[in-house]
């Protein structure tokens, strides 16, 4: 996509080192776009993805830093990295997440069961699935105010992930986090910040999936991350401005109207 709006737009991208995170950064850069990129632990994959970015948009215009979203003094302290870099946030993309390998290895083989998952590894999922989106929100939604202007994508799975045997809480703290972005968009509306959400359709090849010869999602198939970069650079753009509380679907993409998912007046969890 080619879109003179993406051009020195500022985006942060929580989780950005790897995965959806990295191929969506990576198409925004190409774009154009000044990118924040966070971790939560200092790696070589966070250096690697950098040095990508500043081949593409210039090193001026990347910034990478370790920190963790589910805490709350370090989410303040990504945004104020932001602005302080850049001047402002347009963007903010809610990617970072942890998935059921923390609570099994063989999650996607033999269902997990809920009495059965250690109580701190559950934890670090919902803080960081669930909490985490909140945090960073918190502390970028201020920013987006003042300028009159901003963009808020949450990262999530498919509808089936959700409720699927032996996901939990990887698939209820996404359904948390798309509850609460409809919650998000309703209370900004008028205001100039639009809020959505973005997911691949199904599994995705990343590092949610435990490595395998055969790695493969519940369905049997597996997207490339690649399935994020159009819609990605749509949300980015001025051409989504004012849409919003809107659930868009990567894998159908053919433009907004083809990938965005048709709206529940009641959702139905059981």
């Amino acid at each position: 996509m080619s879109d003179a709006s993406l051009k020195g737009r500022v985006v942060l991208v929580t989780g950005g080192s790897r995965g959806l995170g990295r191929e969506m950064a990576l198409a925004l850069a190409e774009a154009g776009a000044r990118l924040c990129i966070t971790g939560a632990t200092p790696t070589p994959e966070l250096e690697r993805t950098a040095a990508e970015l500043a081949a593409l948009t210039g090193a001026e215009n990347v910034l990478a830093h370790a920190f963790d979203v589910a805490s709350p003094e370090a989410a303040v302290a990504a945004v104020a990295a932001c602005v302080g870099r850049f001047g402002r946030i347009d963007m903010l993309v809610n990617n970072a997440g942890r998935g059921m390998r923390l609570i099994s290895e063989t999650f996607n083989k033999a269902p997990a069961k809920f009495w059965e998952a250690d109580a701190d590894a559950w934890r670090a999922i919902v803080d960081i699935n669930a909490n985490g989106p909140f945090l960073m929100a918190r502390a970028a939604v201020p920013h987006m105010l003042a300028q009159g202007f901003g963009k808020i994508v949450n990262i999530s799975t498919s509808d089936q992930t959700m409720v699927r045997r032996g996901y939990a809480p990887y698939g209820p703290s996404k359904a948390f986090l798309e509850a609460a972005s409809r919650v998000w968009a309703q209370d900004l509306e008028g205001t100039g910040v639009d809020v959505n959400v973005l997911l691949p359709g199904g599994a995705t090849d990343t590092d949610l999936l435990p490595p395998s010869p055969d790695k493969k999602g519940a369905d049997g198939n597996l997207l490339s991350p690649a399935v994020m970069r159009a819609a990605i650079l749509w949300l980015a753009s001025d051409a989504s401005n004012g849409c919003t509380g809107g659930r868009y679907i990567g894998r159908l993409w053919d433009g907004p109207e083809a990938a965005r998912d048709t709206p529940i007046d009641k959702p139905r969890i059981m």
